[in-house]
């Protein structure tokens, strides 16, 4: 694991990595998943595969999650005692909302984090793979949306750690410039 960079905000640490997110020893994982929550590639295949079968069963319990919307599952065989699926956007040029999508993401994600009273959570660059959604508008997205709702719910929120766990050192770039941007 390798820490580009590290912030504090409103009472919550902020730490952009390189790393493997199915090794992190956190609350819970955000998975980039799709609508029928079913695994498939990219970090999502890779979370059912560390996970287990029991992922699997659990996911086909809850019925798939619409795009922007975030859903709760244990961990199982992972580190991580929970996952957290949220769907984002596939990018279609940005015609199609993509941004208000991506964002709405990111929120309920940290919403249903802080319902469930997780202190730990660990994203993924939500969209940036296979749904090609650009990773430094992405980047600009999770850090903006994360700052701004830990902005908006200090009192209440519980969160005390929030991770952008990037799979690469070019999208962990794009992080760092968007921390860069808000003052972190």
């Amino acid at each position: 694991m390798q820490t580009i960079r590290e912030a504090e905000l409103d009472g919550a640490n902020l730490a952009i990595i390189v790393a493997d997110i199915t090794t992190l020893e956190v609350d819970a994982i955000v998975n980039a998943a799709n609508q029928r929550l079913a695994g498939g590639g990219g970090v999502d295949g890779a979370i059912h595969r560390a996970a287990g079968r029991e992922l699997i069963e659990a996911c086909r319990r809850i019925g798939g999650c619409p795009t922007g919307e975030a859903r709760l599952t244990r961990g199982f065989a992972l580190p991580a005692r929970y996952v957290i699926h949220t769907v984002g956007p596939v990018w279609s040029g940005g015609t199609g909302d993509e941004d208000a999508l991506l964002r709405s993401a990111y929120a309920n994600a940290l919403d249903l984090a802080a319902h469930n009273g997780l202190q730990t959570v660990a994203f993924s660059a939500i969209s940036t793979g296979i749904y090609g959604f650009p990773a430094d508008l992405a980047a600009t997205i999770a850090v903006g949306t994360t700052a701004d709702w830990l902005a908006a719910r200090v009192p209440e929120r519980g969160i005390t750690e929030i991770i952008f766990c990037c799979f690469s050192e070019d999208s962990a770039n794009h992080h760092a410039t968007a921390f860069e941007a808000r003052g972190l």
